[in-house]
Protein backbone atom coordinates (compact mmCIF):
# COMPACT_ATOMS: atom_id res chain seq x y z
CA UNK A 1 0.00 0.00 0.00
CA UNK A 2 2.92 2.55 0.60
CA UNK A 3 4.42 1.59 -2.33
CA UNK A 4 1.27 2.48 -4.14
CA UNK A 5 1.00 5.33 -2.31
CA UNK A 6 4.20 7.07 -2.96
CA UNK A 7 3.58 5.92 -6.57
CA UNK A 8 0.75 8.04 -6.81
CA UNK A 9 1.81 11.09 -5.01
CA UNK A 10 4.97 10.91 -7.58
CA UNK A 11 3.15 10.37 -10.45
CA UNK A 12 0.25 13.04 -9.38
CA UNK A 13 -2.63 10.66 -9.11
CA UNK A 14 -4.78 11.05 -6.70
CA UNK A 15 -5.40 8.34 -4.16
CA UNK A 16 -8.66 6.52 -3.37
CA UNK A 17 -9.73 3.70 -1.25
CA UNK A 18 -11.58 0.68 -2.79
CA UNK A 19 -13.16 -1.17 -0.14
CA UNK A 20 -14.23 -4.65 -0.77
CA UNK A 21 -15.55 -7.95 0.69
CA UNK A 22 -12.86 -10.27 3.26
CA UNK A 23 -12.51 -12.74 0.54
CA UNK A 24 -8.58 -12.34 -0.62
CA UNK A 25 -8.73 -15.76 -1.80
CA UNK A 26 -11.31 -14.96 -4.28
CA UNK A 27 -10.20 -11.33 -5.10
CA UNK A 28 -13.29 -10.10 -3.32
CA UNK A 29 -15.72 -10.92 -6.48
CA UNK A 30 -17.27 -13.80 -4.74
CA UNK A 31 -20.65 -12.72 -3.09
CA UNK A 32 -20.62 -12.58 1.12
CA UNK A 33 -23.70 -12.30 2.90
CA UNK A 34 -23.28 -9.45 5.38
CA UNK A 35 -24.98 -7.18 7.32
CA UNK A 36 -25.35 -3.50 6.93
CA UNK A 37 -23.66 -3.26 10.34
CA UNK A 38 -20.87 -5.75 8.89
CA UNK A 39 -20.67 -3.37 5.59
CA UNK A 40 -20.01 -0.05 7.49
CA UNK A 41 -17.81 -1.22 9.77
CA UNK A 42 -15.51 -3.04 7.02
CA UNK A 43 -16.07 0.39 4.81
CA UNK A 44 -14.93 2.52 7.62
CA UNK A 45 -11.93 0.07 8.03
CA UNK A 46 -10.57 -0.10 5.13
CA UNK A 47 -10.59 3.66 4.46
CA UNK A 48 -9.09 4.41 7.82
CA UNK A 49 -6.05 1.95 6.63
CA UNK A 50 -5.38 3.46 3.55
CA UNK A 51 -5.78 6.77 4.93
CA UNK A 52 -3.31 6.26 7.64
CA UNK A 53 -0.76 5.51 5.29
CA UNK A 54 -1.36 8.11 3.07
CA UNK A 55 -0.96 10.24 5.85
CA UNK A 56 2.76 8.90 6.08
CA UNK A 57 3.68 10.36 2.71
CA UNK A 58 1.90 13.69 3.19
CA UNK A 59 -0.99 12.66 1.06
CA UNK A 60 -4.64 12.92 1.61
CA UNK A 61 -7.19 10.24 0.28
CA UNK A 62 -9.95 11.65 -2.86
CA UNK A 63 -12.44 9.54 -3.41
CA UNK A 64 -13.85 6.10 -2.45
CA UNK A 65 -15.25 2.94 -4.84
CA UNK A 66 -16.27 -0.30 -3.88
CA UNK A 67 -14.84 -3.35 -5.11
CA UNK A 68 -15.82 -6.50 -6.94
CA UNK A 69 -19.04 -7.87 -5.67
CA UNK A 70 -19.27 -5.12 -2.90
CA UNK A 71 -19.47 -3.18 -6.16
CA UNK A 72 -22.48 -4.75 -7.42
CA UNK A 73 -24.08 -5.74 -3.88
CA UNK A 74 -24.46 -2.22 -3.21
CA UNK A 75 -25.08 -0.55 -6.83
CA UNK A 76 -28.73 -2.96 -6.14
CA UNK A 77 -29.29 -3.51 -2.06
CA UNK A 78 -30.41 -0.02 -0.88
CA UNK A 79 -29.59 -0.70 2.81
CA UNK A 80 -26.37 -1.95 1.96
CA UNK A 81 -25.71 1.76 -0.12
CA UNK A 82 -26.98 3.63 3.02
CA UNK A 83 -24.41 1.59 5.38
CA UNK A 84 -21.72 2.07 2.33
CA UNK A 85 -22.33 5.67 2.44
CA UNK A 86 -22.72 6.50 5.49
CA UNK A 87 -19.13 4.81 6.36
CA UNK A 88 -17.32 7.31 4.01
CA UNK A 89 -19.12 10.08 5.26
CA UNK A 90 -18.48 8.95 8.93
CA UNK A 91 -14.76 8.91 8.17
CA UNK A 92 -14.02 11.78 5.78
CA UNK A 93 -17.49 13.67 4.13
CA UNK A 94 -14.99 15.50 1.68
CA UNK A 95 -14.29 12.17 -0.19
CA UNK A 96 -16.01 12.07 -3.20
CA UNK A 97 -17.83 8.58 -3.70
CA UNK A 98 -18.07 6.69 -7.04
CA UNK A 99 -20.71 4.41 -8.06
CA UNK A 100 -22.30 2.56 -10.64
CA UNK A 101 -23.94 4.92 -13.01
CA UNK A 102 -27.79 4.75 -12.28
CA UNK A 103 -27.23 2.95 -8.90
CA UNK A 104 -28.77 3.08 -5.53
CA UNK A 105 -25.18 3.51 -4.35
CA UNK A 106 -25.51 7.28 -6.03
CA UNK A 107 -28.86 8.11 -4.60
CA UNK A 108 -27.48 7.18 -0.73
CA UNK A 109 -24.10 8.91 -1.42
CA UNK A 110 -26.35 12.19 -2.05
CA UNK A 111 -28.86 11.29 0.75
CA UNK A 112 -25.83 10.88 3.06
CA UNK A 113 -24.27 14.30 2.15
CA UNK A 114 -21.45 13.07 -0.04
CA UNK A 115 -20.18 14.51 -3.20
CA UNK A 116 -20.88 11.67 -5.68
CA UNK A 117 -19.57 10.21 -9.43
CA UNK A 118 -21.72 8.09 -11.51
CA UNK A 119 -18.76 5.60 -12.83
CA UNK A 120 -18.97 3.90 -16.82
CA UNK A 121 -17.04 1.21 -17.75
CA UNK A 122 -14.75 1.18 -20.68
CA UNK A 123 -14.09 -2.98 -19.99
CA UNK A 124 -17.04 -4.33 -18.91
CA UNK A 125 -20.46 -5.75 -20.88
CA UNK A 126 -23.77 -4.09 -19.81
CA UNK A 127 -27.14 -5.53 -19.43
CA UNK A 128 -30.06 -3.61 -20.82
CA UNK A 129 -30.89 -2.80 -17.05
CA UNK A 130 -27.63 -0.42 -16.41
CA UNK A 131 -25.97 -3.70 -14.31
CA UNK A 132 -22.77 -5.37 -15.85
CA UNK A 133 -22.66 -8.46 -17.25
CA UNK A 134 -21.54 -11.24 -14.15
CA UNK A 135 -17.59 -11.80 -14.99
CA UNK A 136 -18.15 -15.72 -15.05
CA UNK A 137 -20.38 -15.15 -18.83
CA UNK A 138 -19.32 -15.35 -21.98
CA UNK A 139 -18.41 -11.56 -23.16
CA UNK A 140 -18.39 -9.73 -19.57
CA UNK A 141 -14.86 -8.59 -19.93
CA UNK A 142 -13.68 -6.40 -22.94
CA UNK A 143 -10.15 -6.78 -23.66
CA UNK A 144 -10.05 -5.84 -27.34
CA UNK A 145 -7.80 -2.30 -27.60
CA UNK A 146 -10.34 -1.24 -30.66
CA UNK A 147 -13.62 -2.19 -29.09
CA UNK A 148 -12.72 -0.60 -25.82
CA UNK A 149 -11.61 2.86 -27.35
CA UNK A 150 -14.87 2.99 -28.85
CA UNK A 151 -16.59 2.05 -26.47
CA UNK A 152 -15.06 4.42 -24.14
CA UNK A 153 -15.19 7.33 -27.19
CA UNK A 154 -18.83 7.06 -27.70
CA UNK A 155 -19.42 7.13 -23.68
CA UNK A 156 -17.81 10.15 -23.57
CA UNK A 157 -19.17 12.25 -26.12
CA UNK A 158 -23.04 11.10 -26.21
CA UNK A 159 -23.06 8.93 -22.96
CA UNK A 160 -24.58 5.93 -24.38
CA UNK A 161 -23.10 2.19 -24.99
CA UNK A 162 -24.76 -0.74 -26.60
CA UNK A 163 -25.44 -3.59 -24.19
CA UNK A 164 -24.92 -7.47 -25.17
CA UNK A 165 -28.36 -7.26 -26.44
CA UNK A 166 -27.84 -4.48 -28.52
CA UNK A 167 -29.79 -1.93 -27.07
CA UNK A 168 -28.49 1.58 -26.58
CA UNK A 169 -28.16 2.49 -22.98
CA UNK A 170 -27.64 5.98 -21.83
CA UNK A 171 -25.69 6.52 -19.06
CA UNK A 172 -24.82 9.77 -16.85
CA UNK A 173 -20.28 9.59 -17.06
CA UNK A 174 -18.32 11.11 -14.77
CA UNK A 175 -15.61 9.17 -14.70
CA UNK A 176 -14.59 6.07 -16.18
CA UNK A 177 -13.07 3.04 -14.82
CA UNK A 178 -10.31 0.22 -16.53
CA UNK A 179 -9.67 -2.68 -14.73
CA UNK A 180 -5.91 -3.13 -14.12
CA UNK A 181 -6.14 -6.21 -13.29
CA UNK A 182 -7.29 -7.00 -17.19
CA UNK A 183 -4.38 -9.51 -18.98
CA UNK A 184 -2.15 -6.82 -21.16
CA UNK A 185 -3.52 -4.10 -18.91
CA UNK A 186 -0.97 -1.35 -19.78
CA UNK A 187 -0.85 -1.36 -23.07
CA UNK A 188 -4.88 -1.22 -23.47
CA UNK A 189 -4.65 1.53 -21.01
CA UNK A 190 -2.09 3.31 -23.27
CA UNK A 191 -4.02 2.81 -26.20
CA UNK A 192 -7.41 4.23 -24.41
CA UNK A 193 -5.42 7.24 -23.67
CA UNK A 194 -4.65 7.52 -27.27
CA UNK A 195 -7.42 6.51 -28.70
CA UNK A 196 -9.41 9.37 -26.36
CA UNK A 197 -6.70 12.07 -26.99
CA UNK A 198 -7.24 11.26 -30.74
CA UNK A 199 -11.42 11.91 -30.83
CA UNK A 200 -9.96 15.49 -28.98
CA UNK A 201 -11.14 13.95 -25.86
CA UNK A 202 -8.80 15.38 -22.37
CA UNK A 203 -8.12 13.08 -19.55
CA UNK A 204 -8.46 14.45 -16.23
CA UNK A 205 -8.80 13.98 -12.51
CA UNK A 206 -12.61 13.88 -11.77
CA UNK A 207 -13.84 17.53 -10.51
CA UNK A 208 -10.94 18.95 -12.45
CA UNK A 209 -12.14 22.20 -14.94
CA UNK A 210 -10.25 24.53 -17.33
Amino acid sequence: MRRTVRLAVDQGVVLGAHPGLPDLQGFGRRDIELSAQEVEDLVAYQIGALAGIAATENARLHHVKPHGALYNMVARERELADAFAGAVAAVDPTLVLYGLSGSCLLEAGEAAGLRVAAEVFADRAYDPDGSLVPRGQSGAVIDDPTAVVERAVRLVQDGSVATRGGENLVLRRDTMCLHSDTPGAGDLAACLRTGLGAAGIRVLPFGTRD
